[in-house]
């Protein structure tokens, strides 16, 4: 019988991301510090990096052997910068000016990492963004509503964010925090069985 999973995360969204797609999980979130360089030319690796970094620290502290742990990280890439979460309200508010009438990446790194045994496997998935051009009344509004903070690129689809997208290239819930379909396919390849669980 397989061991249930471990998110390495706080986020409100994974967790009913994971809850709705059936996954049995436990939640340890990775107190670790989370540094995003101002550039990169391969935002991916980032991103990757960030989220095998958030598995391994808590796969060390796991007592139980076997037991596979779920690192995310999302980032926002509009060309060569990296976006993160803002720091506050101001922050918010010029992040979605930069982004506004942009097409921009928001990529997540997702890893898996088996507690004692340390095998990984590491992937990202990218989606790709129109957002049309917004009023800056329309930002400060939206920021002053909470929606943006705790958000990379200080927007999020499933709390109003959506009607600021013109177009969508690839997984919503990449956008929303962790692409589904790509850690279905991680836990097969690592012979994880969800219906086992």
């Amino acid at each position: 019988m397989a061991e249930r999973l471990i998110l390495a995360s706080a986020s409100a969204r994974r967790r009913e991301l994971m809850s709705a797609a059936g996954y049995r999980f436990d939640v340890a979130p990775a107190d670790i510090e989370e540094s995003l360089p101002a550039e990169s030319e391969d935002p991916s690796s980032v991103a990757m990096a960030l989220a095998a970094a958030k598995a391994r620290h808590v796969a060390s502290r796991t007592s139980a052997r076997g037991r596979w742990v779920v690192g995310a990280d999302t980032i926002v890439a509009l060309g060569r910068r990296l976006i993160g979460k803002p720091r506050d309200a101001a922050d918010a508010e010029s992040i979605l000016s930069s982004l506004s009438g942009s097409r921009h990446a928001v990529i997540t790194g997702v890893a898996l990492v088996e507690s004692g045994s340390g095998r990984s496997l590491v992937r990202s998935a990218t989606t790709w963004i129109k957002m049309r051009r917004i009023p800056q009344d329309e930002i400060r509004r939206y920021v002053a509503g909470g929606a943006a903070l705790g958000k990379a690129g200080a927007y999020a689809i499933q709390e109003g964010g959506d009607r600021y997208v013109e177009r969508m290239e690839g997984s919503v819930t990449n956008v929303v925090g962790l692409p589904m379909e790509l850690l279905g396919e991680m836990l097969a390849e690592v012979r994880w069985e969800a219906s086992a669980s």
